[in-house]
């Protein structure tokens, strides 16, 4: 009799515990859904991203966003990602990208797939615009949707690409006192609207640069953010610990400034590796059939195309080399050692 009664107790426990079970299962699946279906809509996206990251150069910026503490806090626990802080997506590596758009192997290449881009990437307004009267420097991306390695910011809806690095050097030679403004417009849906095609992107950015040159006598100097098709391991260096994204210079020889800009990235290439070394990958020279070999370059002796590098990279290590590059133009602008 008193086995039949501590068995049905136990019956009974074991129900309870099932019962217990079953509602957390049910709990947890109806706030992960409602968290993505809701949450989805006021998550931070790239503009807020860019307030975060500017956040670090005399801006403040502050979120709104505050994910499902049980959520939140699993996720935390098993991959060290705290939902509550985006910054904390910076810090991990994710060498296994491989979108369909960023094929490869190395050197620069203006061959790719705007329409698939498109999928991965958009195109990003400025976060912080600022008026600048007199500016020195044009920043801008013939190819806007280049893009940087997106794994683990799926959540946030966040696509790293070029436009975010222009828009974060700009922010860094400003703060250094030298007068910098961006390109703010949309090439892509500038060349559809002109019935043009991909290989009209530098014919496009044209058009923008010769309206800001016309528009501002101050301007001397022109830089044209891409990055590169190489994988990680040959557009990655560490130095001093943190992950860099490696810089290669492009010189297009095919125009009559050729020799000016030749010795303008040459002149960069060592200076960076006097600072730091190895993040420079030196300057490649490009010209004849199959290639574009101005690059806008005959517009000023001062035109540069920097790639910033690889589609596996991380932003952090892009930002990493953001800050070092604007150290070594504030040098060689203001004409520092």
């Amino acid at each position: 009799m008193r086995k039949t009664f501590k068995s049905k107790k136990r019956t009974r426990r074991l129900f309870k515990l099932r019962y217990l079970l079953f509602i957390g299962i049910i709990y947890l699946s109806f706030d992960t859904t409602y968290a993505y279906l809701l949450d989805k809509k006021t998550n931070i996206e790239n503009d807020n991203y860019l307030k975060m990251i500017l956040s670090d150069t005399n801006h403040h910026f502050t979120f709104d966003y505050k994910p499902r503490k049980i959520i939140s806090g699993a996720i935390t626990l098993l991959s060290k990602i705290d939902l509550t802080k985006p910054s904390s997506l910076l810090s991990i590596n994710s060498p296994t990208y491989n979108a369909k758009a960023a094929i490869g192997s190395g050197g620069h290449s203006d061959n790719y797939n705007p329409e698939e881009q498109e999928k991965i990437t958009e195109f990003i307004k400025d976060p912080n615009p600022a008026t600048v009267t007199r500016p020195r420097v044009y920043v801008y991306n013939s190819h806007q949707l280049e893009n940087y390695n997106p794994k683990n910011f799926e959540i946030y809806n966040i696509s790293p690409n070029v436009m975010m690095a222009s828009y974060l050097l700009k922010e860094k030679l400003n703060d250094l006192g030298i007068p910098t403004i961006v390109n703010e417009f949309n090439l892509n849906e500038f060349i559809r609207i002109n019935n043009w095609v991909h290989g009209d992107s530098y014919k496009a950015s044209r058009i923008f640069i010769l309206d800001a040159k016309n528009k501002y006598d101050t301007l001397e100097y022109y830089i044209d953010i891409h990055r590169d098709s190489i994988k990680k391991a040959a557009s990655t260096i560490k130095i001093g610990g943190k992950n860099y994204a490696r810089i290669l210079f492009v010189v297009g020889l095919d125009n009559s400034n050729y020799g000016k800009n030749l010795s303008l990235a040459n002149a960069l290439h060592k200076k960076i590796e006097a600072k730091y070394p190895g993040l420079s990958r030196g300057v490649l020279k490009k010209q004849g059939k199959g290639v574009d070999g101005v690059y806008n370059q005959d517009i000023s002796s001062k035109v540069m195309l920097i790639e910033i590098g690889g589609y596996q990279n991380t932003f952090e290590e892009v930002m990493c080399t953001v800050e070092a590059l604007s150290k070594v133009l504030y040098d060689y602008i203001g004409g520092k050692s």
